[in-house]
């Protein structure tokens, strides 16, 4: 025996009195009230169902509803397997009973019982299933415990709840005088205090798998974000779509560049090839970062692309249609840099062209790999010799020998190796983005062409290109034709209206399976409304967005998002100024050091 000497309780102080003794007294209610039908904890209302009848056949994904519900909800699924051969007995002597009951009533002269005929093929058709191992039966329960600030709230939440399964012909009972083992069933406890369970087979309970619900994760792809209905991951293969385009739109410091870059990243860990056009110097880090190649393209920078080159035939293509390709895009980048053209100096252009690659000796019979390309000055020889293009040589002078001549009058001395290569135009004038950004993207789409290899083609601030009418034709053609390629293009822009202004906006978008809408100003919110037929609930959800949150489709469905970077990917994403300057600051210090 032993004995224990209790000493005396020493009373507490009042200070003693508000200091939390435990972790359990800082994490627990205040207090618990138990009800025939509900629970207080706390301040809230709490209380717990169990479905008890089911339909005859459940469709996959018939959870889905309950899984993305409105209201607050703990969902427990309890699965438990059944011995084989037990069941196959039962199913045996069920067979036998309703086999002599068909007799019965054929014995009397009775009509058919369908019923009866379709019971007995189906249980029959179970029994070689399970004899034959492809299913298996378990005993399964579903409970849900629903919240709410009041009694009224809950009412409706249940009230709700019931309305959305009841039409799939699942029905639920509140599980009254035990709503505390409810409770406890739905906390992740691995408790099933209830125990209302339906038997079913292997392939009928895999339809309530939770995860097939509004969420786009597959086997494949790349991790882009959290889903705010019900933080299932969003793993995704943009090429497995129709076509891998993608569009993203926000307002400035809404996230765009981030999430982009996150995708850039993570989609040359699974083998893909970048190419971005960077109008505001926001991808340099990450191309350094990863030992991509980074082009500065301006008036004084030494990085030069030639617009009259000629890319070699693809397979398939004669020079002839190359040529002609490169003219008739060559017209259209003319039309930018001067401004429009008539129709009549859209001929006169037209027929310069051909005879300044005629001067070269380049003709649709060329080897286009042993040729030297004119330059934009050459172009301006020619304009000053013929009748009628006069004013269009003045035009262009300033390209060729005024002010802007080291931008467009030089030879491509730029190479592409790399995994990532970005072309930055932010130091180029607001008239020059538009021709450098169109300059750009033929250069790429000729290297694309040139070569099948799975690319992503990123354009930041496309609404700059957007502005006019070639320009927006072109990265149509581009959208269009992308999927034949094996490239996905990523357009982005935060000026929503002037992008939807072109008349290719609208065939932009539908042309990309993919889109991401992220945090939209009151001004932009009603055309982006109109243009994805959002409801009420996806405006306001737009419109109160924190940063990296929004809304992401993937050709038929659509899910809130919230993207999410790991601390080492967020070091070299990051578009935050002071984030920025914190992490050139702690490289300047760990220089110093290392001298």
């Amino acid at each position: 025996m032993a004995l224990f000497s209790k000493k005396p309780k020493k009373e507490k102080t009042a200070e003693e009195e508000k200091t939390p003794s435990s972790v359990i007294d800082l994490i627990a209610p205040s207090a618990i009230e138990i009800n025939a039908q509900y629970l207080k904890l706390g301040e809230k209302f709490l209380r717990t169902s169990f479905i008890f009848a089911y339909p005859k056949f459940l469709a996959t994904n018939w959870f889905s509803p309950v899984i993305n519900f409105d209201y607050p909800i703990d969902i427990s699924i309890s699965v438990y397997p059944i011995d084989t051969t037990g069941v196959l007995k039962n199913l045996r002597k069920k067979v036998a009973e309703v086999q002599a009951q068909i007799m019965e009533k054929e014995q009397k002269g009775i009509v058919r019982d369908p019923l009866l005929e379709a019971a007995y093929r189906n249980i029959e058709e179970l029994r070689d299933r399970l004899q034959e191992a492809q299913e298996r039966m378990f005993k399964f329960g579903v409970y849900v415990t629903l919240y709410g600030e009041d009694m009224d709230e809950l009412e409706k939440a249940e009230n709700a709840l019931r309305g959305i399964l009841e039409g799939k012909l699942v029905y639920t009972k509140p599980a009254l005088f035990q709503q505390k083992e409810g409770f406890n069933s739905t906390s992740p406890f691995l408790l099933d205090q209830l125990a209302v369970l339906t038997p079913m087979n292997s392939g009928t309970l895999c339809s309530i798998f939770p995860f097939v619900s509004f969420d786009l994760s597959s086997g494949e792809g790349i991790l882009y974000g959290i889903n705010r209905h019900n933080n299932s991951l969003i793993l995704f293969d943009r090429f497995s779509l129709e076509n891998a385009n993608a569009v993203i739109f926000g307002k400035s410091g809404g996230g765009k560049s981030y999430a982009s870059k996150l995708e850039i990243l993570r989609s040359m860990m699974i083998g893909s090839d970048v190419l971005i056009i960077d109008p505001e110097n926001e991808y340099q880090y990450l191309a350094e970062t990863v030992g991509g190649t980074y082009f500065r393209i301006s008036l004084t920078s030494p990085n030069h692309i030639n617009p009259f080159d000629l890319p070699p035939p693809i397979e398939g293509e004669s020079p002839g249609d190359t040529l002609r390709s490169n003219i008739i895009n060559l017209v259209g980048l003319l039309r930018i840099v001067l401004g429009g053209l008539t129709p009549e100096e859209d001929a006169v252009i037209d027929k310069a062209i051909s005879e300044t690659y005629a001067a070269r000796d380049i003709t649709p019979e060329s080897d286009f790999s042993k040729i030297t390309s004119p330059l934009m000055g050459d172009l301006q020889t020619i304009l000053e010799g013929m009748e009628g293009a006069e004013s269009l040589a003045k035009r262009l002078e300033r390209f060729t020998r005024g002010s802007y001549a080291g931008f467009l009058n030089r030879s491509t001395n730029v190479e592409v190796k790399a995994n990532l290569v970005v072309f930055n135009i932010r130091d180029l004038e607001d008239e020059l983005r538009p021709i450098a950004m169109y300059i750009i993207l033929r250069y790429i789409w000729n290297l694309i062409r040139s070569e099948l290899k799975k690319r992503l083609l990123v354009i930041d601030e496309a609404w700059v290109l957007m502005q006019h009418e070639d320009g927006a034709s072109f990265l149509y053609g581009i959208a269009k034709r992308a999927r034949k390629y094996f490239l996905g293009l990523t357009t982005i822009t935060q000026d929503v209206n002037d992008f939807m202004k072109s008349s290719y906006g609208q065939p932009i978008i539908a042309n990309s399976s993919l889109q991401l809408l992220l945090k939209q100003s009151p001004a932009t919110i009603d055309t982006i409304v109109n243009t994805f037929n959002l409801t009420q609930e996806e405006k306001y959800l737009l419109l109160e967005a924190e940063v990296g949150e929004g809304l992401f489709f993937a050709g038929l469905k659509h899910v809130a998002i919230k993207v999410v970077a790991s601390y080492s990917e967020d070091q070299i994403i990051t578009t935050d100024p002071e984030q920025l300057l914190a992490i050139k600051k702690a490289k300047e210090e760990s220089l110093k050091e290392n001298l």
